[in-house]
């Protein structure tokens, strides 16, 4: 009913990828995690959150944005005690998703990991950056231009299995016939511009194409973090059928 097509690299620095994805295209449940903490494990951690995600998930009924942020809590209690007592103690991770149900699109994130929703030629970053640079650096008024070189930019607020105080940023969407999907770390999106993501989503190519092409310009741009990208065309997704 819809296109869906993931694809995580390396990058051109790093020595291990510590991202990870789903497609679990059966519950229409699309998941992207980006670990922290290399002697940590940070793959570790991603991966386990974005499978406690898709369990939680299919275990659930009815699935909707209540189900996807009880999906995270878990997720994030999961990370958390598999960190406890080991050495992998401090492992943590983003996490974004997409769950795709009747006539709405229910998004949640957790750290710095994105969502973009594109629609009439307009393109929309949905989620928030749970990041020092957006939830405290604004407030102090610093500026757009300080902020991108400030060394506490990246500094995530909130962090799956690594955060005494875990929050949930949850959001519902009506979908529209024509609507695209990006989720994505910051491996992309800190190097990849708002307007060359948007361009290259815009375009009539397949899902895989566009995934393709977004992590080529990010290696492109230097590549210095993993990258990774899960791309959702919701063209052929009937609404009709989805209403009756």
């Amino acid at each position: 009913m819809l296109e869906a097509f993931g694809l995580s690299d390396i990058g051109c620095v790093r020595r291990n990828n510590e991202d990870f994805y789903s497609l679990a295209s059966d519950l229409n449940l699309y998941v992207v995690s980006d670990g922290m903490g290399g002697a940590q494990a940070g793959e570790v951690a991603a991966q386990l959150a974005v499978e406690t995600v898709v369990a939680h998930v299919r275990q659930s009924s009815p699935r909707d944005g209540a189900t996807l942020g009880a999906a995270f809590q878990a997720a994030h209690y999961c990370v958390a005690a598999a960190a406890v007592g080991s050495e992998r103690e401090g492992m943590g991770c983003t996490l974004v998703a997409v769950l795709v149900e009747g006539a709405t699109l229910f998004l949640a994130n957790a750290g710095d990991s994105r969502a973009y929703v594109f629609e009439d030629g307009s393109c929309r970053q949905v989620t928030a950056d749970q990041t020092w640079a957006h939830e405290v650096g604004r407030r102090l008024g610093i500026s757009e231009i300080e902020l991108k070189q400030h060394p506490f930019r990246h500094v995530l607020t909130v962090a799956v299995g690594a955060a005494e105080l875990f929050r949930v940023n949850s959001y519902a969407l009506p979908i529209a016939r024509d609507m695209r999907v990006l989720l994505c770390t910051d491996g992309l999106h800190d190097v990849v511009s708002d307007s060359d993501i948007r361009e290259t989503m815009l375009t009539n190519h397949t899902v895989e194409w566009k995934c393709r092409s977004l992590v080529a310009a990010a290696r492109a741009a230097g590549g210095p973090d993993n990258v990774t990208a899960v791309v959702l065309d919701l063209a052929n997704y009937n609404l009709t059928e989805t209403n009756s």
